[in-house]
């Protein structure tokens, strides 16, 4: 009886699992649909004039999924209100919808139900739904101190620069770099943040709040928690390894790499060229900012570009990409296979098969869509090879960052860069959670062994 009621409570949960990616995916459309309608409004744009759907879909799909991308300047085609709608987007998108929902819920002082929570757990890429609920009022409450504090700093950096609206800049800004949006304010001549690539307080304070937003929830939440290395999970360690091993190996890719470039760091005084650098190595990670022209990379640094993209941030935070830990598992896999070992081990645990596994898969499908994507783009457009991968990547990875070919893009090769940004964002997060679910009833028949000749 025991039995049965177990394989019974595994099933409903799949089923509810099931329903719970559904409901987190849809409510990603939601936003961008509403956002899509609002931003269509004539008074959405400076002009007066509706921005038409293209316009406004690009814009809005690319603030809910935390992109950057966009096919019009933010600041001279966006209105206040416009700028106002796209923030809020960018918000709801970075935190999750139902992340936000919860926040009202408590607030109401309402119960929230299992299916919520199980939403919830979906949204953050958790396996239960145990403590769910407290790890989202410690996201939204680190969430509120973190971008408050951001937005302090940049107003101070911002208003000597452009007067009391620098206030509503260091809002703007905050969020959209805890976000990991990518999204500014700095008008078309301002090239993202080229305009403060000699100002080392203003991209510290975007790289930080990039770098936090990156971590993933249940890594704040572990760090606050256990606050000692040693007990600190397997996984927090691995996010945090890789986040800093990633960053010190781009700081030094790009130093070396564009150190004499006169189109990037070459102009640049010692110093500078050190803080842009770092910068650089950091918004790659689905930030989307940029100090320095993206045109003017090397192609072996464009390159370099296109790998950190892929990677992204962790599970569960604002960031896209295939995440840090997936690529760490690659790594342990491709030494372990090396060494003749079966089994994948990394810090003395074993990573079970199924998700180094899962691994490949969802890298895999990810490298297929980019390549298909560019070829298809590649052959529309008729353009460089190079510059349309750079933009497919930073579609897909949610980056942002663009060699400046989005504008001219046409209308068909911007609906494969919408869909490559809700893929990036939200498809990546449904593949992923899918494999979250209990396995139900597997394999039913087994066949035969067979083996391959493989290399």
């Amino acid at each position: 009886m025991i039995r049965i009621w177990k394989e019974k409570t595994m099933a409903w949960g799949a089923r509810r699992g099931m329903n719970a990616t559904r409901l987190a995916v849809l409510s990603f459309g939601g936003i961008l649909l509403l956002g899509t309608l609002l931003l269509m409004l004539p008074g959405m744009s400076r002009s007066g004039e509706s921005a038409g759907l293209l316009a406004s879909l690009f814009t809005a799909t690319s603030a809910t999924c935390v992109t950057g991308l966009s096919l019009a300047d933010t600041l001279t085609q966006w209105s206040s209100a416009g700028q106002v709608v796209i923030l809020i987007m960018i918000q709801l998108g970075g935190l999750g919808f139902m992340t936000a929902y919860t926040l009202l819920l408590t607030v109401s002082r309402r119960e929230i139900l299992l299916s919520q929570r199980l939403i919830l757990a979906s949204t953050l890429g958790l396996r239960n739904t145990g403590g769910v609920v407290r790890l989202v009022r410690h996201a939204l409450l680190g969430t509120a101190i973190l971008e408050g504090t951001g937005a302090v700093l940049l107003s101070l950096c911002f208003v000597p620069e452009f007067g009391p609206v620098g206030i509503w800049y260091g809002i703007f800004h905050a969020v959209s770099a805890f976000c990991n949006a990518g999204f500014d304010l700095m008008g078309p001549q301002g090239g993202s943040l080229a305009l403060f690539a000699d100002r080392p307080a203003v991209l510290a304070i975007h790289g930080a709040l990039v770098i936090l937003g990156g971590l993933g929830f249940f890594v704040w939440e572990d760090i606050y928690r256990q606050r000692r290395w040693k007990k600190f999970s397997l996984y927090t360690r691995m996010v945090l390894v890789m986040t800093a091993l990633l960053i010190l190996m781009g700081w030094g890719y790009f130093l070396l790499a564009e150190w004499s470039n006169p189109a990037t760091l070459g102009p640049m005084a010692v110093g500078d060229k050190v803080m842009n650098a770092l910068f650089q190595s950091v918004t790659l990670r689905t930030a989307g900012f940029a100090s320095i022209p993206q045109g003017g990379l090397r192609e072996s640094s464009q390159v370099m570009c296109l790998l950190f993209m892929l990677i992204g941030g962790s599970s569960g935070s604002t960031a896209g990409g295939v995440k840090t830990v997936t690529i760490l598992v690659l790594a342990a896999a491709l030494w372990n296979g090396l060494r003749g070992r079966q089994m994948v081990l990394l810090r003395g645990r074993t990573i079970p098969a199924r998700q180094v596994f899962n691994a490949f898969t969802l890298t895999l499908t990810v490298l297929v869509a980019v390549f298909l994507c560019t070829m298809g783009i590649s052959l529309a457009e008729g353009g460089p090879f190079l510059p349309i991968l750079y933009e497919v990547t930073s579609a897909v990875g949610t980056v942002g960052l663009s060699t400046g070919l989005t504008g001219s893009l046409s209308a068909g090769s911007c609906l494969v860069i919408i869909a490559l940004m809700y893929m990036g964002r939200v498809g990546i997060l449904s593949f992923s959670l899918a494999f979250m679910l209990p396995k139900g009833r597997g394999d039913k028949v087994r066949y035969p062994t067979c083996d391959v000749m493989i290399g």
